[in-house]
């Protein structure tokens, strides 16, 4: 006998809870010998802000410590469905508290947020939402964009479905106002729905290079608005394959799927090395390459569409009298740092001079590479966390398209002039604007004519 998923109905999360509840009871306080977290100033704010259980008043009634223990237990307490006693799980628990307050591994923003708080909402961070060429099914992914943010999710869509800018609408008479019009209303719905009543949501966008709209589509975050959205052109094989050759390739309607133009594909290409190099959008999504590959795990089911989008000692830090190696800092004391303000509210711009509180050496630990589309990079360690358009999220937890906020005002330059180390022979021993100009020009050409 086969089971049929049309036939298959999923248990409410009422009747499951219900079920653990009878087997192991409900959550025990937190036990008083496990360890407490070392949480900066800055990491115990945002909990408060955004993680913590609070009253009517929206004032917290639980400390980190409990937040990490609710989401502990109730984690562990789903494994009583297959067997686990209340032993094996107040066990399980535990060492998840553990892994958790240690910071060697925490799990996602909605499972902070909802886990063991019995508000009936998901603990899954991301999803990608089919956009259907009708109004119908246009305005259906709105709904359901608006519900995953509600609950704490991100969003991604692949708009490549929609019929182009112009293209006749027989049931109305009326033309096509394209993908990107419609963007600008995910956007600006996302704006008004907080991820979990706590923050912004947020979503990806992609385009089929092939899209009669492309080119609007490349350029659409240049003028503002569509804040809330990374975006990423679907390259094809056809597409590179022009583009090697240096030709054109085809534009395909997607309502007709017939050839409706032709563009240059380097030009294309130039188009979007522009965008990136303005505003850090579009991306690239090799579409056919991730097809033909176990990234995609169901291919009987169809086609991938879209996605949804410490620091080591020589890392350079924006400091007032100049940019300094952490290590330095470390070591020969502090020097002011710059902070961007929008670490404090994402609104706000510009920077602010702060001394540090303390500054530690580690040793030697597992380290990532954040590289943007811009060239900006950092390496750290893996629970290093980084500011982005939706919160502070750690390095390893970040994932390709997700939106890094860097710094939104100027630095300073030092105001001294002797330079910070030795020199030997003719070379000048203080800064001025022609030594400036040929360090510029050797690093950012790599020679001299």
């Amino acid at each position: 006998m086969f089971l049929r998923m049309k036939n298959f109905k999923a248990p409410s999360y009422e009747k499951i809870k219900k079920e653990i509840t009878k087997k192991i009871g409900v959550m025990p306080k937190r036990p008083s010998d496990l360890p407490l977290g070392n949480w900066t100033e800055q990491a115990l704010k945002v909990l408060e802000e955004r993680y913590l259980v609070k009253d009517k008043d929206l004032k917290p009634i639980e400390t980190t410590e409990d937040m990490v223990w609710r989401v502990a237990f109730e984690v562990a307490s789903s494994e009583a469905r297959w067997g686990a006693t209340k032993k094996e799980v107040l066990k399980m628990a535990r060492d998840f508290y553990e892994l958790m307050v240690s910071r060697k591994f925490l799990p996602n923003s909605p499972t902070l947020m909802n886990a063991g708080t019995d508000n009936g909402l998901q603990y899954s961070a991301c999803f990608v939402l089919p956009v259907e060429d009708s109004m119908e099914g246009i305005f259906d992914a709105l709904k359901y964009q608006a519900i995953i943010h509600k609950t704490g999710g991100g969003t991604g869509f692949a708009f490549s479905r929609l019929r182009e800018s112009g293209s006749i609408v027989k049931t109305s008479s009326g033309t096509a106002s394209g993908p990107v019009s419609f963007m600008r209303i995910f956007d600006a719905a996302t704006n008004e729905v907080k991820q979990g009543g706590k923050r912004r949501g947020a979503n990806m966008g992609i385009l089929r290079v092939d899209h009669p709209d492309i080119l609007e589509f490349i350029h659409c975050k240049e003028e503002g608005g569509i804040t809330n959205f990374n975006i990423s052109v679907a390259i094809t094989d056809t597409f590179m394959k022009a583009y090697y050759s240096d030709g054109n390739y085809d534009l395909i309607s997607p309502k007709t799927k017939e050839i409706v133009g032709s563009l240059s594909a380097r030009k294309v290409f130039d188009e979007i090395a522009d965008g990136a190099w303005r505003t850090g959008d579009p991306g690239l999504v090799f579409i056919d390459k991730i097809n033909e590959s176990t990234a995609n795990p169901v291919p009987t089911l169809g086609n991938i569409e879209a996605t949804n989008p410490c620091v080591t000692g020589d890392t350079l830090v924006s400091t007032k009298i100049g940019l300094l190696r952490i290590k330095d800092i470390v070591e020969n004391g502090n020097k002011g740092l710059f902070f961007d303000n929008r670490v404090e509210n994402i609104t706000k711009g510009g920077v602010s001079i702060s001394e540090a509180v303390k500054l530690y050496d580690l040793g030697p630990k597992k380290v990532m590479k954040l590289v943007t589309k811009s060239g900006y990079e950092i390496t750290a360690t893996l629970d290093h966390r980084v500011m982005t358009v939706s919160g502070w999220k750690e390095i390893q937890s970040l994932k390709i398209n997700d939106e890094i906020l860097i710094q939104s005002a100027k630095g300073s330059f030092n105001e001294s002039d002797k330079l910070s180390f030795e020199t030997i022979n003719n070379f000048p021993n203080k800064w001025t604007k022609e030594l400036g100009q040929v360090l510029g020009l050797l690093i950012g050409d790599g020679w001299l004519r």
